[in-house]
């Protein structure tokens, strides 16, 4: 029943490597990075209204955001923006929606989305989901696994199994995870037909990911069960400030789903791009004849190839003679930087921040 579908979408990221349009005050799921109209998290909204009613999708975000979240999304329940009083990765932050969402339905299934990813086959998506919810009826934790068309270097990959799950052979049993692996591994995952790319989105039953925190990150656990008569009640954000800082620092994906024994993958071809680079936003958007891929209005280019180059300002930008570059414009700060190594922004990023002149950019 779709009344026990429920959402929670995670968006408190701080898109460093989408420097100079992504900053900390405004980071890139509260953008409109593909010219839409709309922003990543808006067009993720929208896609999860279908799946789940309005008021089951829960935001989890920094109390930064939260009037960002408002502002976006006034359609949304204030109750169901929640607020991270601090960065502590994907574990915690999965944790908090799910041991609230328990406290309100014993009988919830629940998808984990991230908020700033592309899925350009919707109806493939909607699918996908709406069989990870059905399988999850029974006590297994699902992963999409997106299929590989390139050997990326910028993913986790997933290796899927012979075992498949008894109710849906279309769902595999996980054999291993793999985060970002070099070039030649990368290459030979794209090779071969059990392996795929781990998108960050799960779906599990309220009661199945408890209990895997349970068995798997016990003082996690502890923590956010001890709460259980303070969700959804006036307590809630100052019993949340007081336990957050004692979470670990952990992803979902180590603290759950590599030590998990009941892990599926459900592999599915959904257009999907985790636009985490601008060599992502690249790759997604329309190119000219010469791969030029252009964001924004007022660009102008001579005898350039293979650029990403993005204009957030009024001014004209005009580029002649660069190939393969990033260069990005905005009120604030202009970055040029090659594309094939554009890893290194995440560094700019952080030693420019740490500068008392710059920081303020950032």
């Amino acid at each position: 029943m779709k009344k026990n579908n429920y959402a929670v979408i995670m968006a408190g990221g701080i898109g460093s490597r989408f420097w100079p349009m992504s900053t900390s005050s405004k980071p890139k799921q509260f953008l409109d990075v593909l010219g839409t109209g709309k922003s990543l998290i808006q067009l993720t909204f929208d896609r999860i209204k279908h799946l789940c009613l309005e008021e089951n999708i829960l935001i989890v975000t920094s109390e930064n955001y939260k009037a960002l979240v408002q502002e976006q999304l006034p359609q949304l329940p204030l109750d169901n923006i929640l607020c991270e009083p601090a960065r502590r990765n994907t574990a915690p932050c999965v944790a908090y929606g799910c041991y609230k969402i328990l406290s309100k339905n014993k009988d919830a299934k629940i998808l984990i989305a991230p908020s700033d990813h592309l899925i350009l086959k919707e109806l493939d998506y909607l699918s996908a989901i709406e069989k990870g919810f059905k399988a999850c009826e029974n006590d297994i934790l699902v992963t999409l696994g997106i299929e590989t068309t390139r050997p990326d270097t910028g993913y986790g990959y997933i290796k899927a199994s012979e075992t498949v799950f008894e109710q849906d052979s279309d769902f595999r049993k996980v054999d291993v995870f793999t985060e970002k692996p070099a070039l030649p591994l990368a290459k030979e995952y794209h090779s071969k037909s059990d392996f795929y790319w781990n998108s960050g989105m799960f779906i599990w039953s309220a009661l199945s990911i408890t209990k895997a925190f349970s068995n798997c990150s016990p003082a996690m656990h502890k923590l956010f069960s001890s709460g259980q008569d303070v969700y959804n009640t006036s307590s809630e954000k100052e019993f949340i400030d007081s336990i957050y800082n004692q979470c670990e620092n952990i992803s979902v994906d180590y603290a759950i789903m590599e030590k998990a024994s009941n892990v599926y993958v459900l592999p599915c071809n959904i257009g999907w791009t985790d636009l985490g680079t601008w060599g992502s936003l690249h790759d997604t958007l329309q190119q000219d004849e010469n791969q030029n891929a252009l964001l924004g209005e007022k660009i102008k280019v001579f005898e350039a190839e293979n650029n990403m180059i993005a204009n957030n300002t009024s001014k004209l930008l005009v580029a002649h003679g660069l190939k393969g570059f990033i260069v990005v414009n905005t009120a604030e700060a202009t970055l040029i930087c090659k594309l094939d190594e554009e890893q290194k922004i995440k560094n700019f990023v952080s030693e420019l921040s740490q500068n008392e002149e710059f920081k303020t950019l950032f």
